[in-house]
């Protein structure tokens, strides 16, 4: 994955900081696209054997290719063990702050879905960003720096992650995606992973047609919308492509022309959607656009 085509900004400054060893010990990343696979190359940078007159990473060397499959021993990554990152996982890892690296001095840690943290846990991480052992560097990543304590934030140095649609539907085509579904999987997901492992599942391709079927349904009042809706229902149990099924319907009524029908249908969806996250089935929720006035 081309992080330089990715994210040419951001990728251009941490050149420049490599190359002058001006690294911080603490970044705030928010947004997901290739935030993650800039945290890892600032890792490689901190342990490859074989950098370069720049200081970039070699990405061939045993540190670098450790780093790829997250086995190497100074790297520690900590992510949210249901919806949450406990205190004592924190606490246990700022123990480890005190220590030399096992590799070497330097030690890195990369906080996944940071807005996550318990608030026990973010304030223990808020004393050690205060006071920062020189050998430590911490990333903390998140969807949104809003989430983030505004403690925590004023003390990193912040990079906002944008997402390329572009660069995914290209690279969905290269794969051969059809370029229809590419357009509409670059705008739904988050993160080229996300993306290609949509674009792999064929029973989600098959749902986005009927999804399709239904929002049309809806948009020429089709007296068959709520057996759509029963099909439909069926077909998509899992929570997480639910929530995609609420994305796509409102990333398909971008297409409507009648901007009274539209914003009627988005408030109408938007609804159903505040519904289904407050436990109100799936089903029901969708059957709730129809019956709305």
């Amino acid at each position: 994955m081309n992080l330089e085509e990715q994210q040419p900004k951001i990728f251009d400054y941490f050149k420049t900081i490599l190359k002058k060893q001006c690294l911080s010990h603490a970044y705030l990343f928010s947004g997901e696209f290739a935030s993650f696979e800039m945290a890892i190359y600032v890792a490689k940078s901190l342990f490859c054997t074989n950098l370069s007159k720049d200081n970039q990473p070699c990405l061939l060397c045993r540190s670098c290719r450790l780093i790829d499959v997250q086995e190497f021993l100074d790297l520690k990554i900590i992510e949210p063990s249901g919806n949450m990152i406990k205190t004592e996982v924190v606490r246990n890892f700022i123990h480890d702050f005190s220590f030399s690296g096992i590799e070497g001095k330097r030690q890195i840690f990369i906080i996944k879905e940071a807005e996550k943290m318990h608030l026990n846990a973010a304030n223990s991480l808020l004393k050690f960003i205060e006071n920062p052992n020189k050998d430590v560097y911490i990333i903390l990543m998140t969807s949104d720096a809003n989430k983030i304590l505004p403690t925590i934030r004023s003390r990193c140095q912040i990079f906002y992650f944008r997402k390329n649609s572009d660069y995914i539907k290209n690279y969905l085509e290269s794969l051969e995606v059809l370029p229809s579904q590419a357009i509409k999987l670059a705008e739904l997901t988050s993160t080229l992973f996300e993306a290609e492992t949509l674009s792999k599942n064929q029973k989600w391709l098959d749902n986005m047609k009927e999804i399709e079927l239904l929002v049309s349904s809806l948009i020429a009042n089709h007296p068959k919308v709520y057996l759509r809706i029963a099909k439909l229902s069926e077909k998509i149990q899992e929570k997480d492509e639910q929530l995609l099924t609420f994305k796509l319907m409102v990333l398909l009524l971008s297409d409507v022309d009648d901007l009274f029908k539209k914003d009627d249908l988005l408030k109408k969806i938007h609804r159903a959607q505040k519904m289904w996250q407050a436990n109100v089935s799936f089903q029901n929720a969708l059957e709730f656009m129809v019956l709305a006035d």
